[in-house]
């Protein structure tokens, strides 16, 4: 398979060829639980709850994302831009360190969980309904920890080295096993939630063990390594450091969304009850599926970014931002008007109940109305996160959920008696107010960066700044 060339090839072309692949491995990889969530949504009747209960699952999922995101974003910016200086040792000891904090922190974490999970689930609003869909689906789930972990922090380093179809190829063999086995689990076995579960936990292994496969394997110039033992032993983990503080925003934006969900569902079962909670499941369903593609094309673009900026190319890092920035405002502009128009279409995909189907439509077209500066918001976190911006990649990702968000959900349903549609007017007002904001900061940096690459090439002659 022929190797994408971040160097010389054409920016357009470029991006196209990385974010192709990626959003259709990040859309595959969502169909992991979200088509847990369309069977669980239909089995039977009587089965609100359980749907309710996947949904209060949903922060433990959103923190596996965010420590996935911490290594294979941070992970993966560091390797493209050692890629781009030309330093290969580095760009291999970034992969295997970005591996093993993978492995660790999954160990960790299904410790953690599967001992305290019934525990964090009341915490997190469950009641003794809620719990018995709830409870069997997180201990199953959460025992795939290292699968998930290994497998989405793996796909970044796939996409820098210039293999988008290859990630592509590994997660897409994990969906289409997770879409059989699902009705086989559920409703043949008759196994319910657990079924979704065990199910999902199976294809994730598949996924993990293709992209390790290609990891270990003679096509891939950068090999994985076992950590050695004795005196002229190499640090196990000698980037971990930088990983983890590049990787920190987007663990910070997952970790959030997952702060924001279990407090939109306390708050939703104070007012409306478990009803709301499942209209907030729906609509984080939706918006995960319609926040892929515009990050895709983010994540996608990182690595151009990344190897560029540490090739000192300063006209393509500009124009590369720009196309990103076009195609993000088109499609989220697009899919505003679609949600804003045909809400049904959307919310059908999740569930035929009436009920929740009337409860859900006037939520949508309030927790949508400002989708547009999505665009604005995970074009400036791409760009922070691929010129090595830590300060401003973190600050931003606070900014519009834990500053903006969490006080506006329990300011407007509360202090404002707004109740159930209080929770969900606070998304467009932080999305407005925080997009903005990230966007804006964005511009000006860039302008700074690319204004001292240019003084820098005038300094030394040749084109190049002296790393």
């Amino acid at each position: 398979m022929k190797k994408l060339d971040y160097k010389n090839d054409r920016i357009g072309s470029l991006i196209v060829k990385t974010s192709t692949p990626m959003l259709v491995a990040e859309l595959l990889n969502l169909l992991y639980s979200i088509v847990d969530r369309i069977y669980i949504g239909r089995i039977n009747t009587g089965m609100g709850s359980a749907l309710s209960g996947i949904g209060l699952c949903f922060p433990f999922i959103i923190i596996i994302t965010g420590f996935s995101n911490m290594f294979g974003m941070g992970g993966s910016a560091l390797f493209s831009i050692e890629l781009g200086k030309g330093d290969k040792r580095k760009a291999t000891a970034i992969l295997n360190t970005t591996l093993r904090l993978a492995v660790i922190s999954a160990a960790i974490l299904t410790v953690v969980t599967e001992s305290f999970s019934e525990r964090l689930l009341t915490l997190f609003g469950a009641d003794a309904i809620t719990m018995g869909s709830a409870l069997p689906y997180l201990r199953i789930y959460m025992s795939g920890t290292i699968f998930v972990l290994i497998a989405s922090s793996m796909y970044p380093f796939i996409n820098a080295e210039g293999f988008p179809r290859i990630g592509m190829t590994a997660i897409a063999v994990g969906t289409v096993l997770n879409i059989i086995l699902d009705p086989l689990f559920i409703f043949a076995l008759d196994m319910g939630v657990r079924g979704a579960a065990i199910a999902t936990v199976i294809s994730q292994a598949v996924s993990a063990c293709v992209s390790a496969g290609f990891l270990l394997g003679k096509q891939n110039e950068f090999r994985l390594t076992v950590p050695r033992i004795g005196r002229d032993a190499a640090p196990m983990l000698p980037y971990a450091g930088n990983i983890v503080s590049l990787g920190t925003a987007p663990f910070i934006m997952s970790c959030t969304n997952s702060l924001v969900s279990v407090i939109c569902n306390r708050v939703l079962m104070f007012f409306g009850g478990s009803d709301y909670v499942s209209v907030m499941t729906i609509i984080t369903s939706i918006r995960q599926i319609l926040d892929t593609p515009v990050s895709s094309v983010a994540n996608g673009t990182s690595p151009i970014i990344s190897f560029n900026y540490g090739n000192r190319q300063p006209d393509r890092i500009r124009q590369t931002i720009v196309i990103m920035v076009l195609i993000s405002l088109a499609y989220t502009a697009a899919v505003w008007a679609l949600i804003e128009l045909w809400p049904g279409l959307f919310i059908g995909v999740f569930t035929n109940d009436p009920h929740l189907t009337e409860l859900s439509v006037p939520a949508v077209h309030i927790y949508f109305f400002a989708f547009i500066f999505q665009g604005f918001q995970h074009c400036g976190q791409a760009v922070f996160k691929a010129l090595n911006k830590k300060k401003q990649a973190i600050f931003f990702s606070l900014f519009r959920k834990v500053i903006l968000v969490v006080p506006l959900t329990y300011l407007l349903p509360y202090g404002f008696g707004f109740g159930t549609t209080g929770v969900f007017l606070a998304e467009p007002i932080s999305n407005f107010l925080g997009g903005a904001a990230c966007f804006t900061t964005m511009v000006f940096v860039v302008k700074r960066e690319l204004y001292s690459m240019r003084l820098g090439e005038k300094g030394n002659g040749s084109g190049k700044e002296n790393q």
